[in-house]
């Protein structure tokens, strides 16, 4: 510049650094980060390559209709999470069994696995968890574990009372039918206190208190 930069800009006006950037040094613009760039998560579940493959079109409709789910989305957000503890598992596999790599995160993993009853402790290896299928990670969604306790009729029932917050797994609310239980988790869960289904600390709903008002 041949004059200060000062008298090329309008004092007067409210001046952000990032609009200095735009007027006068464009060609920086398209070279600074945006800030998508910078968020801390990635992506939670991926598309089929090929959308209109007929066995998985199948496969996915008895998923929704046996699990309850409310769209594809969720099958394959357990899809890919399935294929991040099998690409895991196959990267160990690469190592020598000696390798102190292996033997720490692979014996984690398998932990890990077991906690939510995914495997049984101590009796599965990593080339077993190749072998795990979508259906073992979603029988162990909140959903289909409150079905399986008899606190709901339907599955679909069971996804209902969970979005209306009347299932509590030990003292936290879970309002999340996606919610992945825990084994020693399991034995916890129940109606909350405040809701209407638990006999003992729970108030009555808005048609119960209808027809006591009646009553009277």
């Amino acid at each position: 510049f041949t004059e200060p930069l000062s008298n090329c800009i309008d004092c007067s006006a409210d001046w952000s650094a990032h609009t200095v950037v735009e007027k006068f040094f464009p060609h920086y613009v398209s070279i600074m980060p945006k800030n998508s760039q910078h968020r801390g998560y990635g992506k939670v579940f991926a598309t089929p390559r090929r959308p209109y493959e007929k066995e998985r079109l199948d496969q996915e409709m008895k998923y929704l209709g046996e699990y309850g789910l409310r769209c594809k989305r969720e099958i394959w957000r357990v899809q890919l999470a399935l294929a991040k503890i099998r690409k895991a598992a196959r990267r160990l596999l690469t190592l020598d069994e000696a390798d102190p790599i292996r033997v720490f995160e692979g014996d984690a993993l398998l932990r890990r696995l077991a906690r939510y009853g995914l495997v049984e402790e101590g009796k599965l290896t990593l080339d077993d968890v190749l072998s795990m299928t979508t259906q073992m990670l979603l029988s162990r969604r909140l959903q289909t574990v409150v079905l399986k306790l008899r606190k709901a009729k339907t599955m679909h029932h069971a996804r209902t009372l969970i979005r209306q917050r009347h299932i509590q797994v030990g003292k936290q609310l879970v309002n999340v039918p996606s919610f992945l239980v825990r084994l020693d988790s399991e034995q916890f869960i129940d109606f909350a206190r405040h809701s209407p289904y638990n006999v003992t600390t729970g108030t009555p709903g808005r048609v119960a208190r209808k027809r006591h008002g009646a009553a009277e």
